[in-house]
């Protein structure tokens, strides 16, 4: 490890000096490369005396790619909000979020009271402005006025300028003071997806509140040899707070009939289903999308990922995983999004639970056959489930 580091450093600043192939399968290099490493660099460190280094067949990469056969939505099926500016977008029926259901009584948030109140405030100053909301046709064929509006079987807003007073267009973020940028309790204690605004929308990326993963990761992280033979890590370098964006989980987005190849072909040790993440968030066979009806795409990370491939796995984790939707039409190749569960210290490993806590996982390993089959688990909380898969 730190021959390679020295071998970077001393070389690869040079482009004469070094053939442009050994750049290219530089991890420094690459990971220089990302127009995040100023600002949120991830650094690669080894401070065991294993002298082990990342896999040379592992290439980072900052965005994920799709694979044969997998492709995003054609153009004439995209659709954006024709939001303004953030308010509008923050307090009007924003069509990104028109998938978005009503949280339960049961899992309201009261941190959301004040903010809420200031949003009804906004909107019974604005309503009468036509500037409010666009006019645009709703799914029965009908149109909506700016600053009308129109309401459910239950009396709620379903658009408008009062909808989000009754929680049905509400961002899945905060949107101001402390907490801005910061997902809502309603969702992390949730798995509910997260719809948010995208490059075919009106509204400003800088500004909109409703684009976090888009604007990407804004954490400094560091890959580390871990002391306790659970291989490469994830630390933060900075402070995280409960809700705030990590990071997307990367790779080649593979159709099922590739993934299982792949799974054929790796040997129990490597056992391929560390590294592959279907995206069955919306896999549905009465889906009039047949994108969705059968078996889902996979995410593949063992050979190209970004920082989060080398997080591991946790009985008792500190991030989650949650599906990102932006453009609607685009569902089947929807984002894996890291978020914090709970705030995080400056150099705490980061881990998230990689079946999810699968009840199924617990009651296989109460049976001695079981376990022969089955991967111990190695992450030594004290909710550990004794075996991974």
């Amino acid at each position: 490890m730190e021959a390679a580091t020295e071998h970077h450093f001393y070389h690869h600043g040079v482009e004469s000096e070094v053939p442009h192939p050994e750049r290219e399968a530089c991890h420094f290099c690459q990971l220089r490369s990302f127009a995040t490493h100023d600002a949120f660099p991830v650094t690669i460190v080894n401070e065991t005396d294993d002298g082990a280094v990342l896999p040379p067949n592992f290439r980072f990469i900052d965005r994920s790619l799709l694979g044969p056969g997998v492709s995003p939505a054609q153009k004439e099926f995209r659709t954006g909000c024709e939001c303004s500016d953030p308010e509008s977008c923050m307090y009007s029926a924003c069509v990104c979020l028109d998938e978005v259901e009503d949280p339960d009584d049961e899992d309201h948030d009261p941190e959301l009271d004040e903010e809420d109140q200031e949003s009804l405030r906004w909107a019974e100053l604005h309503m009468r402005k036509p500037s409010w909301a666009r006019s645009r046709a709703s799914r029965d064929g009908s149109r909506d006025t700016p600053g009308s509006g129109s309401a459910n079987e239950h009396g709620h807003a379903t658009n408008g300028p009062l909808a989000v007073t009754r929680g049905k267009k509400r961002f899945a973020y905060h949107s101001q003071g402390a907490k801005k940028e910061l997902l809502r309790s309603s969702y992390l204690n949730s798995r509910a997806p997260i719809y948010e605004c995208h490059d075919a929308c009106s509204c400003l990326q800088v500004q909109c509140p409703n684009r976090v993963v888009e604007r990407g990761r804004k954490v400094p992280l560091q890959i580390f040899r871990t002391a306790d033979n659970r291989g490469w890590g994830v630390r933060t370098m900075r402070e995280l707070k409960r809700g705030q964006f990590v990071d997307c989980y990367l790779g080649e987005v593979i159709r099922p009939e590739e993934a299982e190849r792949r799974r054929h072909n790796s040997s129990k040790a490597q056992r391929k289903d560390v590294y592959l993440f279907g995206l069955d968030k919306f896999t549905d066979p009465d889906s009039r999308d047949q994108r969705l009806v059968g078996a889902p795409l996979e995410v593949d990370g063992e050979f190209m990922s970004g920082p989060t491939r080398f997080i591991n796995h946790s009985c008792d984790p500190n991030l989650r995983i949650f599906a990102r939707v932006g453009d609607h039409a685009d569902k089947h190749i929807h984002d894996l999004a890291l978020f914090a569960i709970h705030d995080i210290a400056k150099g705490e490993e980061l881990t998230f639970d990689y079946v999810d806590g699968q009840g199924e996982i617990e009651s296989n390993a109460r049976d001695e056959k079981l376990q022969e089959e089955m991967t111990r688990c190695l992450c030594g909380s004290k909710k550990c489930r004794g075996f991974l898969w």
